[in-house]
């Protein structure tokens, strides 16, 4: 249970990471509108949360990989670098799975939000 509680909490700093470097991207005049943009809890399928399990457990890997890295990192410049390439892979990973970077993001907003989804993705997540 702790492996899967840190794979979520992985999985939720990555959304975070991900959303950081899309808002980044954007226009800053649409920045009011971001936090309004998660879906409802509810309306996520089986095999959206599943999706999102998968990826998650992809993810956590390479957080923890690209963490290592960016302590290793010398200087400002190097860590941004490799922050950019860690957000890439994972932006990748999350397509890979069959999702969309905003879906992967509201799915793991609604689980902070929403303990019984917490638990249904963990038991989804263990079964992988």
């Amino acid at each position: 249970m702790q492996r899967i509680t840190a794979l979520f909490s992985a999985a939720l700093l990555t959304a975070g990471l991900m959303a950081a470097h899309a808002h980044a991207q954007q226009d800053p005049a649409a920045a009011p509108e971001q936090p309004q943009a998660a879906a409802p809890a509810q309306d996520f399928s089986d095999d959206q949360l599943q999706q999102f399990a998968d990826a998650s457990q992809e993810i956590a890997v390479i957080s923890q990989e690209y963490t290592e890295r960016l302590h290793a990192a010398e200087d400002e410049q190097a860590q941004n670098e490799v922050r950019m390439e860690a957000n890439d892979k994972m932006v990748e990973v999350v397509e890979d799975s069959g999702l969309d970077v905003d879906t992967f993001n509201a799915i793991g907003h609604a689980i902070q939000q929403d303990p019984e989804l917490m638990q249904r993705v963990q038991a989804m997540a263990e079964q992988s």
